[in-house]
């Protein structure tokens, strides 16, 4: 057996085990409660500006892959129209064609509306599937893939709201038999929410722009790969926070941002070890409008296990002259709740219509599917600025 198909089994492990993740510890305390969800690749960094930021972006300056962090940052957006290409290799050091592509275009509509699209593909590379005799049954391609329309348009000289409407598309077993069970490719429908707000201040004798950003995205229905497995809840998520950008002088400007992250999906629960029963925490077998209410104050720990619940991330970013970028970043997760934990960074350029982004990422506690792995990004922006507006760097 070989490496893809050991990390194709354990995919199919997550995604198709129909028994609750059962936490048996009757103090709910200080034990590894990791919120599971279906189609976890809609919550990866598409592109490489923000993956420099440590995944930061709810309230940056608009650009074309605004659709990931925040759609109602489009209708601050610059240009009239622009395109946008990013690819990501995925445990790169253990196989070589798993990758993750984004394509994203946005067209203004007027001063005060834009549209936007985007498409985002995950591919696991071909698979050799086998029968329960090492008997081969032939070669896939597992993959995945979401496509997203928004509508941006400003409320105000300064505030924004935006709704997308996302199409996702699942298939990681292309009609096998798994368990006995004939699956299926899962299909959902989900919706985005989102407001951005900018205030142009002063800080002393500098010039600045203090933004905030709220996004609510991939709100739906719940996915399923088989008639017979229980269905999964998209990866619901909440992001908020602030950026403040600083113009040093003429030439050079600096951001910093934070983002908060926060699934908007049941936590899972303390089972009794011999009866299956719940002892503290909430049934995680819900809808979706009331497993979203839920988020909040299911936790078996309590309101101490909702906080640790939350992700950081922390960006900064410096532009020299418009055109030659530097970024950094940090991405926080508590060690209970996934323990992500790792430094970013990178670089842009741009020139006329062209921008190119570079990022790095440098993992502190665990090794990451983007370890040692260099991403990329293209942009082209058309057209003339909108009457009117205002540079965010």
């Amino acid at each position: 057996m070989n490496k893809k198909l050991i990390v194709f089994v354990l995919i199919g492990i997550f995604l198709f085990n129909n028994a609750e993740s059962q936490n048996v510890n009757p103090l709910g305390q200080n034990v590894v409660n990791v919120i599971s969800t279906g189609v976890p690749f809609l919550m990866i960094a598409p592109d490489a500006r923000a993956g420099a930021m440590g995944d930061a972006g709810v309230a940056s300056s608009p650009d074309v892959y605004s659709m990931h962090w925040n759609p109602a940052k489009y209708a601050f957006i610059e240009n009239d129209m622009g395109v946008g290409i990013s690819y990501s290799p995925w445990l790169k050091n253990l196989i070589p064609d798993i990758n993750l592509y984004s394509l994203n275009f946005y067209k203004r509509i007027d001063d005060e509306q834009t549209f936007a699209t985007s498409l985002m593909y995950f591919s696991l590379g071909n698979v050799n599937f086998t029968d329960n005799h090492g008997i081969e049954t032939g070669i896939f391609n597992p993959n995945e893939f979401s496509f997203d329309v928004a509508y941006a348009r400003k409320l105000s000289e300064n505030f924004s709201a935006s709704i997308a409407i996302r199409f996702i598309y699942s298939d990681l077993t292309q009609g096998q038999i798994v368990s006995g069970v004939e699956t299926k490719a899962g299909t959902s429908i989900a919706a985005d929410l989102a407001l951005y707000w900018y205030k142009d201040i002063m800080l002393g004798r500098t010039n600045g722009k203090f933004a905030f950003g709220v996004n609510i995205s991939n709100i739906g229905s719940k996915i399923s790969y088989s008639s017979a497995a229980n269905k999964e809840f998209l990866p619901t998520n909440l992001r908020f926070g602030p950026s403040l950008m600083l113009e040093l002088d003429r030439y050079n400007t600096i951001t910093f941002m934070i983002d908060f992250n926060k699934l908007l999906v049941p936590s899972p629960p303390i089972y009794d070890e011999i009866t299956g029963e719940i002892i503290k925490g909430k049934d995680p077998n819900v809808s979706v409008p009331k497993g979203i209410f839920q988020s909040f104050f299911d936790a078996p720990g309590g309101f101490s296990e909702e906080l640790k619940e939350f992700q950081l991330s922390f960006g900064a970013e410096y532009w020299y002259d418009k055109q030659f970028a530097l970024r950094a970043g940090y991405f926080y997760e508590n060690a209970l709740k996934g323990n992500r934990k790792f430094f970013t960074v990178g670089a842009g350029l741009k020139y006329n219509v062209f921008g190119l982004d570079f990022s790095y990422l440098i993992p502190t506690q665990q090794q990451h599917p983007l370890e040692n792995t260099l991403r990329f990004s293209l942009l082209f922006d058309f057209g003339a600025p909108s009457k009117g507006f205002r540079r965010n760097y």
